[in-house]
């Protein structure tokens, strides 16, 4: 395996590689030197890898403190009346229309013949 590939390996076990080079900290081309000149095993990769990620639940969490339990459940009454007014408005409406038996026409016969 060549050294090309070799990163493309180790790139793709780290994706904290990834997320600095989406950051605007590092290039493709300075990961692949340092790698060229260090290797996998060494402390130059610490800048990298000992990063904290944020913890996605927290971010979640934050949210839904911030939610107003008595607004959303009037706007779920809101959303419960309109729907029912459209109920009742489609059921009186297809009730009422009532179409008389239907009879089959004949095969042979067009526009009135």
């Amino acid at each position: 395996m060549d050294k090309k590939e070799a990163f493309k390996s180790f790139a793709k076990g780290h994706p904290e590689l990834v997320n600095s080079i989406k950051d605007g900290n590092t290039s493709w081309q300075k990961l692949y030197e340092i790698y060229d000149i260090y290797g996998e095993d060494d402390r130059a990769w610490s800048n990298y890898f000992n990063k904290q990620v944020p913890n996605p639940r927290a971010g979640v969490m934050d949210i839904m403190k911030n939610i107003d339990m008595d607004s959303v459940q009037k706007h779920i009454n809101t959303a419960q009346k309109a729907l029912g007014l459209v109920q009742e408005l489609t059921g009186k409406s297809t009730a009422s229309v009532t179409k008389g038996p239907v009879t089959p026409r004949p095969i042979n016969k067009f526009f009135e013949d």
